[in-house]
């Protein structure tokens, strides 16, 4: 066997001083400050009465009291595909990550061969053929260890782990835009098959009112005129029921694919009819200032803007040398009872230096193409926390709105209901004609809609709060994930 106390104490020997050289040298390249943006004074300020400044509601579809409407938010959670796209490059990027603090350490490889030769005999004449084969054997272990004095490394994997931090954030905003969308369908869902409600309960009162003409028309008490006139009605509400059925079936389809199934899977469960979401009159939106730590959008620009401020680092160091630390130890001999002999043994310790000062302009240029990168990230970052604000600002006006369109809304289907409804008792006695019956009725359907339709709006605006608000997403990341994460490095 070798002996591999000389190499090993040579190792040792050189290994102190890089060591310390590398864990005393400061990363090159700014370090990253996270970017600080004045916080609003308030949310909603016209608004004053529909918010307060408790928590925003986590996982608020459970506000809504619907329990189908639960269980397709954890089974979309489970299998959308959208939301399985994210966690894979989350996973790649924890992989990268891993990828990057190996080049921290040493890269140790084993490697062996084993080689024949024969020599032409016009190069050795007057050798004999086995005098003129030769063979070879060798074993060894290699190390390499790029030495980071001035935080190339480092630099690399506090942008990795800024990276891997970013899209661990991607995921949870594709959670709040999967659920938000996934509760919108809904809401509309229901909403569509209350329109549907309005529209076949109309149509049944046209029937009656058309029955009562033809009956009139037979007794000679009436007209064809009216009749014609009803049948029409009658077949303009018929007309919105193939329709409305059409947007059902599609935004069913929809919602079976948000859950990660095929379309047709859940129209057995969401074939009957259910009521819309109550309305919350008052909306919790927590303090304005939490709203920029609690969207995760914003958390993944700022993460990507830190990525880019460290990647600056990357591009600065090729300025100055790099140096590598390599070794080897190993046996080399002509045979293999040889193989592992004392004097069979092989070594070598080496320090090298690879420095591009003769190509500064090219580094320098790479360092300009960073510093331009980690500037758009921070426009990114700050037209992020701009966006957020005017969506939170934006979706709490129109639920504002909403509410008081519902309540004129409300007013107005009772008082056409019952417009129509002294409109047939006015007609039964020969007061009006059928001509102010027909128009009653269809007063009616339109403030019935209208109110169904204002109700939907008035739903789906509140999604669009907390939507705004992300509220109720942020630890819904997997366990396994967030232990993988470790903590960036420093940067010196």
């Amino acid at each position: 066997m070798p002996d591999l106390a000389k190499p090993m104490r040579a190792l040792r020997n050189l290994m102190p001083l890089p060591l310390a050289l590398a864990l005393a040298a400061c990363a090159v390249g700014p370090d990253y400050r996270a970017p600080t943006l004045a916080e609003p004074a308030a949310l909603a300020r016209a608004e004053a009465e529909l918010v307060t400044p408790e928590a925003v509601e986590r996982e608020f579809w459970r506000g809504f009291d619907d329990p189908l409407l639960s269980e397709l938010v954890e089974e979309a959670f489970d299998a959308n595909h959208d939301l399985r796209i994210a966690l894979a490059r989350h996973d790649r990027s924890l992989a990268l990550l891993r990828q990057s603090r190996r080049d921290l350490a040493p890269s140790v490889t084993a490697q062996g061969g084993a080689s024949h030769q024969r020599a032409s005999a016009d190069q050795m004449p007057q050798a004999t053929r086995s005098q003129r084969d030769f063979e070879s054997y060798d074993a060894g272990v290699a190390a390499l260890w790029e030495l980071d004095f001035f935080g190339r490394v480092r630099r690399a994997v506090e942008a990795q782990q800024a990276e891997a931090e970013a899209s661990a954030a991607d995921v949870r905003a594709m959670q709040v835009v999967v659920v938000g969308e996934l509760v919108d369908q809904y809401v509309r869902l229901r909403g569509l098959q209350e329109q549907l409600r309005v529209a076949r309960a109309n149509a049944d009162n046209q029937r009656e009112s058309l029955a009562l003409v033809d009956a009139r028309l037979e007794a000679g008490r009436g007209t064809e005129f009216d009749s014609v006139r009803a049948r029409a009605q009658l077949e303009s509400t018929l007309s919105r029921i193939p329709a409305l059925q059409g947007e059902i079936a599609a935004i069913v389809h929809r919602l079976a694919v948000l859950t990660g199934r095929e379309p047709g899977a859940l129209i057995a469960r969401l074939e009957a009819p259910a009521p819309l979401p109550a309305l919350h009159q008052r909306v919790a939106v927590g303090l304005p200032g939490e709203l920029l730590r609690r969207r995760p959008d914003i958390a993944a620009a700022e993460r990507r803007l830190h990525a880019a401020t460290a990647s600056i680092g990357v591009a600065t160091a090729d300025l100055y040398p790099r140096f590598t630390l390599s070794g080897l130890l190993g046996t080399q001999a002509a045979s293999t009872g040889d193989l592992f002999g004392r004097d069979s043994q092989t070594r070598l310790v080496a320090l090298g230096v690879d420095w591009s000062f003769l190509d500064s302009g090219r580094v320098r240029a790479r360092m300009a193409a960073a510093d331009a990168d980690a500037e758009a990230n921070l426009a990114r970052y700050e037209q992020t926390v701009l966006q957020a604000l005017e969506e939170a600002e934006t979706a709490l006006a129109r639920y504002a709105q909403s509410l008081r369109e519902r309540e004129h809304l409300e007013a107005a289907a009772a008082a056409s209901a019952e417009a129509a409804r002294q409109a047939r008792v006015r007609f039964e006695v020969g007061v009006i004609d059928f001509l102010e019956v027909i128009d009653s009725e269809r007063s009616q359907l339109e403030a019935e809609d209208g109110l169904a339709q204002s109700s939907v709006r008035a739903a789906t605006a509140l999604v669009g709060v907390y939507r705004a608000l992300a509220g109720g997403w942020e630890e819904r990341m997997d366990a396994p994930r967030q232990a993988n994460a470790e903590p960036a490095l420093s940067s010196t």
